[in-house]
């Protein structure tokens, strides 16, 4: 487990996956069908994370293909924005499209609208992934759903390849999305085998479910995976917290209930909080209260990255909040 703390302490990231462009209902509880207005903001797993590290201190790369066109150019710029490295994103003329999510902020009847026709971001090849300076990162992050399809998924075990090469290590989000994939049969070999290839792994109880072919069975999958020597991995409940699994160990943690206008971003932010706690020093069991706390910082406002809090911001939510439920 060394290799992986260690890595993870140099708090600079490079990240593989997609990034989008949000649109939210405006006021907050306005359900799209009859919204006027809508905002904007960054979306996509892999971009949300990006900017959820930045924000806590740390540094990012995020490697991706984007369109050519104003929404392409928005996402790019909202990268930079948030102290993303963009020197990865290839740019591709033609009918290619970034992602495009539409929700609201209101937990009632939620719903979320993604547009992933012809989506760009499955087209990052094996001559991107190589041209990335692994040595100038201490691990490599990405979420599933570069897996869905090719050529993103090859080249994204490349990746994982390269990455083991320069003696980085890899964690993966497993952010199973159905409609990305070609079948559940597909997707359940695809992610099962980036798992086994990872040296942290995050998934809630439903993806390690998928992953085990049965939904009663995730906890089970995730120990499995927590016997190899050096790995970490984390059983999301939800409502009822988190199990870590590392060095034999099963580590019980509970959540920091809010009032949440919005159920996404929670993963993302998640990662991003407990990521930059390990980076700083700070134990396991720590790193995943502030994941959780960053968390529920995100589902409490409208928004994905622009709602993902900085270490004050964070520090200030843990300093007033009486404490994570009992797990």
């Amino acid at each position: 487990m060394s290799t992986l703390i260690d890595g993870i302490r140099k708090n600079s990231f490079v990240v593989f996956g997609r990034a989008g462009m949000d649109m939210f209902a405006d006021p907050q509880g306005t359900k799209a069908e009859v919204a006027e207005t809508f905002r904007s903001g960054l979306g996509g797993s892999s971009a949300n994370i990006c900017a959820g590290l930045c924000k806590l201190g740390g540094q990012s790369a995020l490697v991706t293909s984007i369109s050519n066109d104003c929404v392409g150019r928005y996402c790019a710029n909202q990268l930079r924005h948030y102290g993303v490295d963009t020197q990865y994103l290839r740019v591709l003329d033609g009918e290619y499209r970034i992602s495009l999510a539409v929700y609201e902020s209101t937990m009632e009847d939620f719903q979320l609208c993604i547009y992933r026709n012809n989506a760009v971001d499955f087209q990052v090849t094996e001559e991107d992934v190589d041209r990335v300076d692994y040595n100038a990162f201490g691990a490599l992050i990405t979420a599933g759903t570069v897996f869905a399809a090719e050529p993103s998924r090859g080249s994204t075990f490349r990746a994982f390849r390269n990455a083991r090469n320069a003696g980085l290590p890899v964690i993966f989000d497993i952010d199973y999305r159905p409609y990305s994939w070609p079948s559940p049969e597909v997707a359940s070999e695809v992610l099962s085998r980036a798992g086994d290839e990872s040296d942290l792994i995050v998934g809630n109880d439903e993806e390690f479910g998928f992953m085990a072919g049965d939904m009663d069975k995730g906890l089970d999958k995730a120990r499995e995976l927590a016997r190899q020597l050096g790995r970490i991995v984390i059983y999301k409940m939800g409502q009822k917290g988190a199990i870590t699994l590392a060095d034999g160990q099963e580590i019980r943690t509970g959540i920091f209930p809010v009032t949440a206008v919005k159920p996404n971003g929670a993963g993302d932010s998640f990662m991003a909080g407990l990521l930059a706690g390990i980076a700083e020093g700070r134990d396991l069991r720590e790193a995943v209260l502030r994941g959780s706390a960053c968390a529920s910082i995100v589902v409490s406002k409208p928004g994905c990255a622009p709602s993902m809090p900085t270490t004050a911001e964070l520090d200030a939510f843990l300093a007033t909040y009486p404490g994570p439920t009992d797990n």
